[in-house]
């Protein structure tokens, strides 16, 4: 039996008044010239990066964030609003906290990792978590999730194979914050 998505995408829409959401996508289609569609995708991959780490704090506290520059500048923006994104962290999400952010370059973030091994524990741990609360990863989601793309793309493996992947899920480090 497929798994069905917990969240769907209105509902995730939702999370955003639609003048905000409909202001994002035509900032980002302006600056970018991306198409409105894939733009919209982004903002709702970015929304439910943010909704897993509002559910799962202590699962993802401190991890590198695993989408690509595009979703973090979506994100960015929104922090920029900052009554709207105060009331997203806090009264829309489930966690209910202001999510932090911290810039790290992935070069800083590469050298702290005690191992490849853990680096890759890490970028995998989001896997099921999404797919827990989504569904699993679709073709759409492949341009926005770093890890995602490579499995696919370099990797060889399948969306069903992504799909079926587990990671372990050692304590997270309190009080850490995210970074990109």
């Amino acid at each position: 039996m497929p798994n069905q998505s917990k969240v769907a995408p209105g509902a995730l829409k939702a999370l955003l008044d639609d003048a905000l959401f409909s202001g994002v996508v035509r900032h980002f289609v302006r600056t970018t010239g991306e198409e409105p569609t894939y733009v919209e995708r982004q903002v709702l991959e970015c929304l439910k990066y943010l909704y897993l780490i509002s559910r799962y704090p202590k699962r993802l506290a401190g991890l590198f964030l695993p989408v690509e520059q595009a979703i973090d500048e979506v994100w960015h923006y929104l922090i920029l609003q900052t009554r709207e994104y105060r009331e997203l962290c806090e009264e829309r999400l489930p966690g209910r906290f202001f999510i932090h952010h911290r810039s790290l370059p992935y070069e800083d973030y590469q050298q702290s990792q005690s191992s490849r091994e853990q680096m890759l524990e890490e970028a995998l741990r989001w896997l099921p978590l999404y797919r827990e609360e989504f569904g699993p990863f679709d073709e759409g989601a492949l341009p926005h999730w770093t890890m995602v793309r490579f499995l696919h793309q370099r990797m060889g493996l399948s969306l069903g194979d992504i799909a079926a992947l587990e990671a372990e899920d050692p304590p997270a480090q309190p009080g850490a914050e995210h970074v990109r």
